[in-house]
């Protein structure tokens, strides 16, 4: 018998994620029967790979969901406040990027390896977190399942590739300017990220804390079902392309050890264990890229806390942190 097939419609398909859940459904040969690229008017025309042919893509309207099952939205979260409810209306199930529904509470925020059960309650849309944040939680909630959690304090560091496609080749164009000796030129981020890194470019809240870091403490905490976890975050935009890094140190209920926590992580679902001490060999960005795992290492105890780890984790952004969640989300609407 022939499993079923599904129109799945992609918004935001010219862009960096965009382009990365095409060649995520392909790769994992999801069951698309049929596939609808939406975008903005000046992408409308364009043509697109998938599965050895070109797709031409169409321009984005509140008509362009009807007979879509799944619809997945990448086009940012003024585009999916003002489009998903469309795609509701049409039948679609709406899986987003974006930060517009995260913290919505008729909405569930799903990463498969940590809340898979949450899709469930879905009313049409669910969100995919924060790239910072699931692949942190990819990380930590094996050791979670050993130990609740009690405390996070987390330390990021974030490639251009959060910032999208421009920040990127901006990356590109600046090493290229430092390296000639000319001033580089600062457009899409707010300072120079050749050579430099800074604060994430998030606004800063009236606690202190940016945005971005906020994300992390808000949706750990929904999709934990714990709303006494104490977080702290701190985001940092670093000169790397692709692929985020994370500084992590947990607090739990029970003191778990090192092999103890090494053995869980090296077992579990999504995530790679490179933690090699004698040849000081630990998770890096740029080993991270185009992977589909989050890397995990320099697991050691947390020398100021008697029942805490200290790790060190790596995941890309475009895939794990976006792309690849929100088709493994699809995937399990499927089941």
């Amino acid at each position: 018998m022939m499993s079923r097939q599904y129109t799945v419609a992609v918004v935001g398909a010219t862009g960096a994620v965009g382009i990365e859940i095409l060649k995520t459904l392909e790769k994992r040969d999801f069951p698309v029967g049929r596939l609808k690229l939406l975008a903005s008017a000046r992408s409308a025309g364009r043509e697109l790979p998938f599965r050895g042919g070109q797709l031409p893509v169409e321009e984005l309207t509140r008509d362009s969901f009807a007979g879509v099952d799944m619809a997945l939205f990448s086009a940012g979260a003024g585009r999916s406040r003002e489009f998903a409810k469309f795609a509701v209306e049409a039948g679609a199930v709406v899986v987003d990027n974006s930060s517009a529904f995260r913290m919505d509470e008729e909405v569930p925020l799903v990463v498969p390896e940590v809340n898979p059960e949450d899709v469930k309650g879905h009313r049409g849309i669910i969100a995919n977190p924060n790239c910072t944040t699931i692949i942190m939680l990819v990380a930590l909630k094996p050791l979670h399942d050993l130990s609740p959690i009690r405390r996070i304090v987390v330390s990021t560091y974030q490639s251009a590739s959060g910032a999208g496609a421009q920040a990127m080749e901006e990356l590109r164009e600046q090493t290229g300017q430092a390296l000639a000796g000319q001033e580089p030129t600062v457009s899409v981020l707010p300072h120079q990220i050749a050579f430099n890194l800074f604060s994430h470019n998030s606004p800063i809240q009236a606690n202190g804390y940016c945005e971005e870091e906020m994300k992390m403490v808000n949706e750990t905490r929904k999709m934990l079902h714990d709303s006494g976890i104490r977080i702290s975050a701190t985001a940092v935009r670093v000169p790397i392309l692709r692929a985020h890094a994370e500084s992590i140190v947990v607090e739990q209920e029970r003191k778990l050890s090192v092999d103890e926590a090494r053995k869980a992580l090296a077992r579990a679902p999504g995530v790679r264990l490179v933690d090699d001490a004698a040849g000081n060999y630990f998770p890096m960005p740029l080993e991270a890229t185009g992977e589909d795992d989050v890397l995990v290492g320099r697991i050691r105890d947390d020398l100021s806390c008697d029942r805490g780890l200290s790790l060190f984790v790596c995941g890309d952004q475009l895939l794990k942190g976006a792309a690849l969640n929100a088709v493994q989300v699809a995937e399990l609407l499927t089941v």
